[in-house]
């Protein structure tokens, strides 16, 4: 598998969103008009909407979580070893929980952060 694309579940897994942001969009860059630009720019959107969790701007976390669902829910249910249908149904639950205000940071870290694991290559 594409190393940039390991690294950002590795990044995003860390809670450094940013960088996973970065990362990703290293392999985004030269094919964002091709069949996975869609994809990897919901991703890059969805360690985006994180970054603003982190600085406290809950606004433009759900303004990039709802723009993340609208480009990753065209790959859904299963696309490169990536479940779609959880990671669609996260954003649905950290849009909720921005709303509610149950967000709690300690010290630039997300208390209950998700964690995403790809599938098993044999899924």
């Amino acid at each position: 598998m594409d190393p940039y694309y390991l690294g950002f579940f590795h990044f995003f897994n860390l809670q450094q969103y940013f960088e996973a942001h970065e990362v990703l969009e290293a392999a985004w860059l030269p094919q964002r008009h091709g069949p996975d630009g869609a994809y990897y720019k919901g991703l890059i959107q969805l360690a985006g909407a994180f970054v603003h969790i982190q600085k406290g701007r809950p606004g433009p976390a759900v303004a990039l979580f709802r723009l993340a669902q609208g480009n990753l829910m065209r790959y859904a249910p299963v696309h490169h070893r990536l479940d779609l249908e959880k990671v669609l149904a996260l954003i649905e639950a950290w849009k909720a929980r921005i709303n509610t205000g149950d967000v709690l940071m300690t010290q630039n870290r997300i208390e209950g952060a998700p964690a995403i694991e790809l599938l098993d290559a044999k899924s």
